[in-house]
């Protein structure tokens, strides 16, 4: 690669890595953030609430936005808004104030993951090149999700403030190197195209109500969830018969028919579902039944960042010797592995009895994310790669949502007491979710590389037709 690419691909990796630490530092603040602004349980939840409404509701509206609009300017308008709204929930003074700060740098994020994954795919030709560079953005992405809980425990000993002002100044550092770096390019050809509105305010009120419903649902009643969950069922119907209609289409219906990347998706969603509710449970079993700091519970999970320097030296020379999907599916292993052995950890589990299931979710990490993203977009349209992107990371997102709802739910269904033995069946009731969640993975992983090796064996057939 030219320089200027090396450029531009380390400022768009520098954005994902950004969304990343963002999440998972901000999940480690939770209890500062409580106790220095006097917040309730149930605002304390819509914290994290809003931003994975803002994120997980628009993201399909980013994407698209992307395509129509130009994604270098979609890029840097919604990194500008994150850096701003970070900012604002830093100087936060109360809970109203630090919740809708969340909700715009969610809305923020929804813009500019897809579109700076879709300048990526656009701007790097399909192939050994692209490859890279998505093994590369793939790696530093998952490098945020990993090492995020050591930064966030790191700065939030300092003061939980730092948890947004911290990406404040990367995303300076980032917006001005992304003016720079990434090229402008012509204004994407929208003759006979117009903006899908009704499609935009369908699909968004269904995903937020899908995944407000799945969020909440550990916190108020079966029938409210019940409620949202069919009203944003019901949207999304309405949402397939405008889709149907339009002529410009949000998101046309036909993009479903690549396989790869309906598997993709779903792979994508069981795998954040999974290492959301590890993580979550996790940080429950060393702080609430370990006694652990948050800065000693922050340090132990930094093996799991490991990632970092695996994904982007030992992956690719894995994909160009297997492919994607054999590697894939090994990275799919690895986190169910890693979740079936802290199975085992007790009230008396050292740190080295630990160690084997956090390398783990390093190596599934290592060899799972940047295969993905290469999945999902390989062989989509250039004028859909927005839309594509948008796609996967709303069901990182959605993902991500189901994963913690179902570990909370299990957590305190299976909780009897504050008796040390009770939290650990607990936790260990609850990690059977991000385990069977892993599971699903593995076999969606599987039926990818079946669907791989039956496309192989065809080729000769065809080969000696023609």
């Amino acid at each position: 690669m030219k320089a200027r690419e090396w450029g531009v691909l380390l400022v768009l990796s520098g954005a994902i890595f950004l969304e990343g630490i963002d999440i998972a530092m901000l999940n480690i603040a939770l209890p500062s953030i409580r106790d220095d602004l006097g917040l309730s349980t149930g605002s304390l939840q819509w914290v994290v609430s809003a931003y994975v409404l803002g994120y997980g509701g628009f993201m399909l509206l980013g994407g698209r936005a992307a395509d129509l609009l130009g994604r270098r300017r979609v890029f840097l308008i919604a990194l500008l808004v994150f850096l701003l709204f970070s900012g604002l929930g830093g100087l936060a003074e109360n809970g109203a104030t630090l919740i809708a700060a969340r909700f715009v740098t969610g809305l923020a994020a929804a813009f500019m993951t897809p579109a700076g994954l879709s300048i990526i795919t656009t701007g790097f030709e399909e192939g050994p090149k692209r490859d890279r560079a998505l093994m590369i953005y793939g790696a530093i992405g998952a490098g945020g999700f990993t090492l995020g809980m050591v930064i966030g425990g790191l700065l939030t000993s300092l003061d939980w403030r730092w948890v947004f002002f911290m990406p404040v100044g990367l995303s300076l550092v980032l917006l001005i190197a992304a003016a720079v770096l990434i090229p402008r390019a012509p204004r994407p050809d929208r003759t006979g195209k117009r903006f899908d509105l009704l499609g935009g305010l369908t699909i968004t009120a269904a995903v937020v109500l899908l995944v407000l419903g799945v969020e909440r649902a550990a916190h108020v009643g079966p029938g409210w969830t019940v409620g949202a969950i069919a009203a944003s069922l019901a949207l999304i119907g309405a949402f397939v018969a405008v889709e149907r209609r339009t002529a410009s289409p949000l998101v046309r219906l036909g993009i479903f028919r690549s396989g790869s990347l309906v598997r993709a998706n779903v792979v994508g969603m069981m795998f954040m579902a999974g290492f959301f509710g590890f993580q979550f449970l996790v940080v429950l079993y060393l702080q609430e039944l370990r006694g652990w700091s948050t800065i000693e519970a922050s340090l132990a999970m930094l093996i799991m960042g490991i990632d970092v320097a695996l994904a982007p030296t030992l992956t690719p020379r894995l994909v160009r010797r297997f492919g994607n999907a054999p590697v894939l599916l090994a990275g799919l292993v690895f986190a169910a592995l890693a979740f079936a052995l802290f199975l085992t950890a007790g009230t008396g589990t050292s740190y080295w009895g630990m160690l084997p299931s956090l390398v783990s979710m390093g190596m599934a990490f290592t060899l799972a994310y940047g295969p993905l993203t290469i999945i999902a977009t390989n062989g989509i349209d250039e004028e859909e790669q927005g839309l594509a992107g948008g796609l996967l990371y709303t069901s990182f997102q959605f993902g991500a949502a189901i994963g913690l709802a179902g570990v909370a739910a299990v957590n305190v269904a299976a909780t009897a007491s504050g008796a040390d033995q009770d939290l650990l069946a607990g936790y260990r009731a609850a990690m059977l979710v991000p385990l069977a969640a892993a599971v699903v993975a593995v076999a969606v992983g599987a039926f990818n590389l079946r669907r791989r090796a039956e496309k192989a064996a065809a080729e000769p057939e065809l080969v000696g037709v023609a």
